[in-house]
């Protein structure tokens, strides 16, 4: 069986997929974070949409998402730290990072991401983050909402990968 791309170590099946495929919701903020990410590396990128909260929809762009996740090669998972966000809760943090490669460089997605939950159901409401390439030195430029967006869209990154 394939293994989850969220390296819970778990199989894709009984991971993050049933949540993707719309047969389950996911139980938590992090369960959920997991998801989103397994889904940028399988190209789900419509479960990207859904499962953003509604009033930040229409700040998605689909084919700048479905543009970043399919020119990456989705490397690795990191849950940093998690606040709240349980199945009891209505709001949770997620801190993370995802690498991934484009080309030849190798890129570190380092958010800070707020969850809500609506109706019994888990979104993704808003997040921080900062993207790093690898190798570069320990001072390295990191990428600022209003900077060109490093998936090479032309847009600012608030307007593409950020969220």
């Amino acid at each position: 069986m394939e293994k989850c791309p969220c390296c819970s170590g778990k199989n894709y099946d009984d991971c993050c997929k049933p949540y993707i495929t719309g047969k389950k919701d996911a139980p938590t903020a992090e369960a959920l974070m997991r998801s989103r990410y397994s889904a940028y590396a399988m190209n789900e990128i419509d479960y990207i949409e859904a499962t953003h909260i509604r009033e930040e929809r229409d700040n998605v762009s689909v084919e700048e998402t479905k543009k970043w996740a399919e020119e990456s090669i989705w490397l690795n998972l990191e849950i940093v730290s998690t606040k709240k966000g349980l199945e009891a809760d209505e709001n949770g943090v997620v801190e993370f990072k995802a690498k991934y490669q484009q080309g030849d460089v190798i890129y570190t997605h380092h958010e800070v991401s707020k969850f809500a939950k609506t109706d019994g159901k888990w979104y993704f409401a808003e997040g921080r983050s900062s993207v790093t390439s690898a190798g570069a030195s320990s001072d390295a430029t990191k990428v600022g909402r209003n900077d060109p967006c490093p998936c090479g869209s032309g847009k600012k990154y608030k307007k593409c990968c950020s969220g």
